[in-house]
């Protein structure tokens, strides 16, 4: 079993407080969905956690496994089992998406052709043209290329915890149903936990929560079950706006 655990989490960039006092926790096996409106934080979340340079954490704590990540370097969050898939995936020319994988793949095991076959495989299933594991990472490949890459580097590595920010951006219906389906084995099969990020519950009709988090200005407001993303659908983020008062939690929070 494996525990993230968010407590109390204040960030800031130089100029400005974005995470106001964030509080979760994502164990194994669970689906955690985080919706809110455009600027309210979600991305810069993802960010603190794995530890991306210019976000300074002031309050709380972020451990996995009763490991503290706080001041830890992205790699090492990597290696206590963390896992990132970019909203907007970077371009890497001259390193190929197979050096990636087989390198990381073979610090854990030394079968050369078992990793092989596992990457290919692996691809195969995401529908990823093995031509495109030879280029420059996510190098000339459309958004729901990249995501699928981005996808079979969390099939292959295992982490523990995944966080998945806007995974159905640029995927088509097929695509995102191809990638949903293979992060929800992963959930059943190996118990991985996942926080992911989206504005649309159409990504949620694949990819089953068991919480979904309502993330207005910093902080989460609201936690239910799946029937939340279809109210917010529906009706928007209006009742949750500082406008009002109203502060729900019904699960899933720490």
């Amino acid at each position: 079993m494996a525990d993230l655990v968010i407590k109390n989490l204040h960030a800031r960039t130089e100029s400005a407080e974005i995470l106001s006092g964030v509080n979760l926790t994502v164990r194994s096996g669970e689906v955690h969905a985080l919706m809110g409106p455009n600027g309210s934080g979600k991305s810069t979340l993802s960010h603190v956690l794995m530890g991306r340079p210019g976000y300074t954490v002031t309050q709380g704590e972020i451990t996995l496994d009763g490991a503290n990540l706080v001041g830890l370097e992205t790699w090492e969050r990597a290696n206590l089992g963390l896992f990132l898939v970019l909203q907007y995936p970077v371009e890497i020319e001259g390193v190929s998406a197979s050096n990636i994988i087989e390198a990381s793949q073979l610090s854990q095991n030394d079968d050369f052709d078992e990793v092989l076959r596992h990457v290919s495989q692996e691809a195969e299933n995401l529908g990823i043209p093995l031509d495109h594991l030879d280029r420059g990472v996510n190098l000339d490949l459309s958004g729901g290329e990249k995501k699928r890459l981005e996808t079979l580097q969390l099939v292959t590595l295992k982490p523990s915890i995944a966080v998945l920010d806007e995974l159905d951006s640029g995927l088509d219906v097929d695509g995102l149903r191809v990638v949903s389906n293979r992060v929800e084995r992963l959930t059943e099969e190996d118990g991985l936990g996942v926080l992911v990020i989206t504005h649309y519950s159409r990504l949620l009709e694949e990819l089953k929560p068991d919480f979904v988090h309502v993330f207005v200005e910093g902080k989460i407001v609201a936690s239910g079950d799946s029937s939340l993303a279809d109210e917010l659908e529906s009706d928007g983020y209006e009742k949750w706006t500082p406008s009002t008062e109203t502060s729900v939690s019904l699960g899933g929070l720490s």
